[in-house]
């Protein structure tokens, strides 16, 4: 095929492409451009960056006991609880439990994006954590135990990958719009809460937890992209309905 045959054809596609999933490719470049962006910051090691990560860890301390953190007593346990949702053993309960479902329901299409997603996004983030190896902070004292390097804060990105793929995932159970912005809020707001969390708990600086929430959102979108793409060349079919309920709409359909 000639360039300019290949040219054509891409065009055709872009043209014939629905307007929901033009519309997430658009916001998946603009996530990459953002990640590329956060990437750059962490490669780097800007002094200017690192102050600013630093002076926000002591300000969320008491100035005369930087163990302590500000705020009520009852906070530093709420943050410890919040922060739980979003580690690798909660997640793993989570998605196994979506998985079981979803092989139940014979989602077999589901079921391969939701491991695909998650299991890419463990390697995405222990390859940049080995790769970058940015310490964790110092400047306070750990409320949390930590082991791993702190670049990106591997506790935001999977609980958005993991959080956001489901949330996109039941979108698709409900026609209601106000039912699908509320399956996409409620994970949105979790892994915010998450990421806060481990800023407030002194294991991550802010550009972690932000390396992390954009890294996440970048995977979550790239797989819902793939996915709707599938659907759309009939590689796997729309909704990936069950077997069952795929053979009842073909018939109400001839």
């Amino acid at each position: 095929m000639s360039q300019t045959a290949a040219l054509r054809s891409l065009r055709a596609t872009v043209r014939s492409a629905p307007r929901e999933l033009k519309l997430l490719v658009v916001l998946l470049v603009a996530a990459l451009w953002a990640w590329a962006f956060v990437l750059v910051l962490a490669a780097v090691g800007f002094a200017r960056i690192q102050s600013f990560d630093e002076h926000l860890l002591l300000v969320l301390r008491r100035p005369e006991n930087l163990s302590v953190p500000i705020g009520p007593h009852w906070l530093l346990d709420v943050a410890r609880e919040i922060t739980a949702l979003g580690s690798t053993t909660i997640l793993l309960v989570v998605t196994s439990s979506v998985v079981g479902y979803l092989w139940l329901e014979r989602r077999y299409g589901l079921l391969a994006l939701v491991l695909a997603s998650t299991s890419g996004g463990v390697l995405i983030t222990t390859m940049l954590k080995d790769v970058l190896g940015r310490p964790r902070p110092s400047v306070v004292p750990h409320l949390v135990a930590v082991t791993s390097p702190s670049f990106p804060s591997g506790h935001s990105m999977l609980s958005t990958t993991v959080y956001l793929t489901l949330g996109a995932l039941l979108t698709r159970v409900s026609a209601d719009r106000a039912t699908k912005l509320y399956f996409v809020l409620l994970p949105s707001m979790l892994t915010v809460s998450i990421g806060l969390s481990r800023i407030y708990l002194g294991v991550h600086y802010p550009t972690d937890v932000l390396g992390g929430w954009v890294g996440g959102l970048v995977w979550a979108l790239a797989c819902v992209v793939v996915a709707r793409e599938l659907e759309r060349r009939r590689v796997i079919a729309p909704g990936d309905a069950p077997p069952g309920q795929r053979v009842a709409r073909s018939t109400r359909a001839t």
